[in-house]
């Protein structure tokens, strides 16, 4: 038991060593500045994903709203799984699919943001979220894995995780998604 927790921690690390391949760093810098570029123009960020990709949109939405690393104002940012009343509703009468595209249909404006998270890139209601905040003229930016799936396309700007493992993929999200909260604070701080 223990040997397999050494295997899977050194799997872990050497995907996310795998971060600093030159492509992924250009993919981060250029993430990390459209993040940064919606909340200086007073825009808001959105963010969507299912089950832990949720968690982990709600998490980067908290270190916008609250902060990461330094003291600075609040930014405009909302996960869109967080009202269960919105997303139960939307589920009812509209489907699943449309849990997200519905609310990116109210709160999206021109100039905004989507953060879709997706370990596949497959999600139909993340796909449908990317395809409306297009439609509305919303940048969009992608946290995937695996090929970046169907939402590859439909991101301004896709990271996508050097893995087929969802939860190496998550903790490759959650690195890209710790580095742009401090790219934020140190902007705002400064």
């Amino acid at each position: 038991m223990a040997d397999d927790r050494v295997t899977r921690l050194q799997q872990a690390a050497e995907v996310v060593a795998l971060l600093q391949r030159a492509d992924l760093l250009v993919a981060l810098e250029q993430a990390s500045e459209l993040v940064v570029t919606t909340l200086r123009s007073g825009a808001t960020v959105l963010l969507c994903g299912n089950g832990g990709s949720s968690a982990d949109a709600a998490h980067l939405a908290a270190e916008f709203v609250g902060r990461c690393t330094v003291e600075r104002g609040a930014l405009p940012a909302i996960c869109l799984s967080d009202s269960s009343s919105v997303v139960t509703a939307v589920g009812n009468d509209y489907g699943f699919d449309r849990v997200f595209a519905r609310q990116v249909e109210a709160f999206g404006k021109p100039g905004d943001l989507l953060i879709a998270l997706s370990t596949s890139g497959r999600s139909p209601n993340c796909v449908n979220a990317l395809t409306t905040a297009r439609e509305r003229g919303v940048a969009t930016l992608g946290f995937l894995g695996r090929d970046g799936g169907d939402m590859a396309a439909l991101c301004d700007v896709a990271l996508i995780a050097p893995s087929d493992v969802t939860a190496r993929i998550q903790e490759c999200h959650q690195v890209w998604a710790h580095i742009i909260a401090e790219d934020v604070d140190r902007l705002w701080a400064n």
